[in-house]
């Protein structure tokens, strides 16, 4: 299921579109003055060292034609809430905003990252009985409900030939579960990034199974329906600069971990393990990525994570991510 292209390819094919793009003042015909002039303001949603500094320390936080008002969540949850009242702009997980989108709110997937999939994965403690993932089965599982960590357990049990049943479902955040891992009272814990990295790194913890060809491990940017239809050219400026921004990380790493590291007091050894695992890129939203974002979703939907089956591609702007109309 997960098809990584060649990072030198997603490059080549971000430049092509970026180009197309920034000629959009054309097709939009509406110039960075115009904008100016409107007052347009994005209202964004984020998480402590997330979309907001990685536009700063890339430089790309400057001179924008527009205004940001950032509100900072806990998590991407209460930014997909938000995003159904209150929000331009926020992000998600892609089984997250899938579950969202279910149950009707009005937003649409308009650009990305992707990451690679081992960088989810099943922990037990390093003393654990569990070497497999054959070894789940009867164990309490821990993981976010409705988002990658359910998904991941219920895959991962189904790949190793149980049933999604075979295991206890315990619905944790991230740090109620990682507490629990060190306690003992969950057998595993399904995560991601920078999660793994620290409990691999600082709790004793080690892997016994990743998402590697169940899951794609996308993070979309989402909008709501209003700003895609309101404000449009500052959210297509908006995408074209954090697929920038992204790409800029992926050349300077230790800063880009360095000044997480400062904002998140996470250690920066643990960011550096994971963005360096995770080699988080910019996506093009085009046919591909609907087909698998897609099997993700029926399968999520036989699991019972997804209440409906949902039409992928509805769910989709691939205009923001587009080189010319009508591409893919």
């Amino acid at each position: 299921m997960n098809t990584v292209k060649p990072e030198s390819e997603i490059r080549a094919r971000l430049r092509r579109v970026g180009a197309t793009l920034f000629g959009a003042a054309l097709g939009f015909a509406i110039t960075a003055s115009a904008l100016a002039a409107d007052a347009v303001t994005l209202l964004v949603g984020d998480q402590k060292g997330g979309n907001r500094s990685l536009l700063e320390i890339a430089g790309l936080a400057k001179d924008l034609p527009y205004k940001i008002e950032w509100s900072e969540f806990p998590a991407a949850a209460p930014i997909l809430e938000a995003l159904n009242a209150a929000l331009d702009v926020g992000y998600t997980g892609d089984l997250s905003f899938l579950t969202v989108y279910a149950a009707g709110a009005p937003i649409k997937a308009i650009g990305g990252t992707r990451s690679d999939a081992r960088t989810q994965a099943i922990l037990v403690r390093r003393d654990s009985p569990i070497k497999t993932a054959a070894d789940l089965k009867g164990k309490r599982l821990a993981g976010t409900r409705g988002g990658w960590g359910q998904f991941l357990i219920d895959a991962t049990l189904e790949k190793a030939g149980h049933k999604i049943d075979d295991a206890t479902f315990a619905p944790l955040g991230p740090v109620d579960a990682k507490i629990a891992l060190v306690a003992g009272s969950i057998d595993g814990w399904a995560v991601w990034e920078p999660y793994v990295s620290y409990a691999t790194l600082k709790d004793n913890a080690r892997v016994v199974a990743d998402g590697e060809g169940l899951t794609p491990t996308i993070t979309f940017l989402v909008a709501s329906d209003q700003a895609i239809a309101a404000k449009r050219a500052a959210v297509q400026d908006l995408v074209q600069r954090l697929n920038k921004a992204r790409l800029w990380s992926l050349d300077h790493l230790p800063e880009y971990a360095g000044n997480t590291a400062e904002l998140t007091k996470l250690p920066e050894d643990v960011l550096l393990s994971a963005y360096t695992a995770q080699r988080t890129s910019p996506i093009v939203i085009d046919e591909s990525i609907v087909k698998e974002v897609q099997a993700a979703s029926d399968r999520a939907t036989r699991y019972g994570i997804l209440s409906k089956m949902l039409d992928v591609s509805k769910a989709v702007d691939r205009s923001f991510t587009a080189a010319s109309p009508g591409s893919n």
